[in-house]
C-alpha cells in the first residue's frame, strides 16, 4: 500500500495508506472452453511494411494499392501476427532512426490550441508523501452535484488507515465530508495550492476529499482530475 501525508481541519497530519480500488465486473467472461480470456499483444506490421514506408516507394497511392492487392507487400507473413511479450518504449526521429538523447520540451497552449509558450521539461517530484509537508485541508468546499458537472475525474483512490489512531483520525475527516454532501479541495506544497503529483515525472492533478460514513465505518476517497469541464459561449 502506497503512503500519503494528509493534515486534518486541525493542522495535524498523518501517514496513511491509499491504493485504488477498481470495481470488478459481476460478469466474468470467458473463452469457448472455459478458460479465462486475456489480452495480448500482436505485431500488426514491421518497419519495413508500414504503409508510411511503403509510401514513400510509390509516388502515386494508386499505384501503391495496386501493389498492396497484386503482391499483399504490407504484410511479412513470417512477422505478422507473432504475439509479443514484454515490451519497451523508444524514441524515433520523423525518419524512424533511433534516438537516444531526448529533450523533451513541455508546450503551454491557449483555449484556442494556439501555442504560448515552450520550456524543457521539469520532472517534478512526489509531493504526496512529504513527512514535513503534508496535504493540507483547505476547507473549500464544493456541492458533489456542482463538482461532477464541472471536472472529470481520471483517478480514485481510497485513504486507508494504518492503525487505531488512524482511524479516528480519517473516520472524522469523513463524516465532516459527508455531513456537508460535499467535497473539498485539497493540495499539495506549503500553501497548500499546488497540483498532486502520485510518482516523480507523474501528471499534476488537482485532488478532492469525498467522505462517506455508515454506523461505525467509514470511506474516505480522494479524486484526482486534470480536466475542467467549461460551457461554450452562446
Amino acid at each position: 500500500m502506497r503512503k500519503i501525508n494528509i493534515a486534518n481541519a486541525k493542522k495535524r497530519d498523518a501517514i496513511l495508506g491509499f491504493e485504488a480500488k477498481p470495481t470488478r465486473p459481476k460478469v466474468r467472461q470467458v473463452l469457448q472452453d472455459g478458460s479465462e480470456k486475456r489480452n495480448v499483444k500482436i505485431l500488426k506490421s514491421t518497419l519495413e511494411t508500414d504503409l508510411s514506408e511503403l509510401s514513400k516507394k510509390f509516388s502515386d497511392l494508386e499505384d501503391l494499392s495496386q501493389e498492396i492487392i497484386q503482391s499483399e507487400i504490407e504484410c511479412d507473413i513470417e512477422t505478422t501476427g507473432l504475439m509479443l511479450g514484454p515490451t519497451k518504449k523508444i524514441y524515433a526521429s520523423k525518419d524512424n532512426k533511433l534516438v537516444f538523447n531526448v529533450k523533451q520540451i513541455e508546450v503551454i497552449k491557449d483555449s484556442k490550441g494556439e501555442e504560448k509558450s515552450r520550456k524543457p521539461l521539469e520532472q517534478k517530484e512526489s509531493n504526496v508523501a512529504a513527512e514535513k509537508i503534508p496535504i493540507s485541508w483547505s476547507g473549500k468546499y464544493m456541492p458533489k452535484e456542482a463538482a461532477i458537472k464541472k471536472f472529470v475525474f481520471a483517478k480514485h483512490y481510497q485513504i486507508r488507515h494504518v492503525n487505531g489512531l488512524t482511524f479516528d483520525f480519517l473516520f472524522d475527516m469523513a463524516k465532516e465530508l459527508s455531513d456537508k454532501n460535499a467535497l473539498m479541495f485539497v493540495g499539495g506544497g506549503e500553501k497548500g495550492n499546488e497540483p498532486l503529483i502520485l510518482t516523480t515525472g507523474g501528471t499534476p492533478y488537482r485532488g478532492f476529499l469525498e467522505g462517506r460514513v455508515k454506523d461505525d465505518t467509514y470511506c474516505l476517497i480522494l479524486h484526482l482530475t486534470n480536466l475542467e469541464l467549461k460551457e461554450f459561449a452562446k
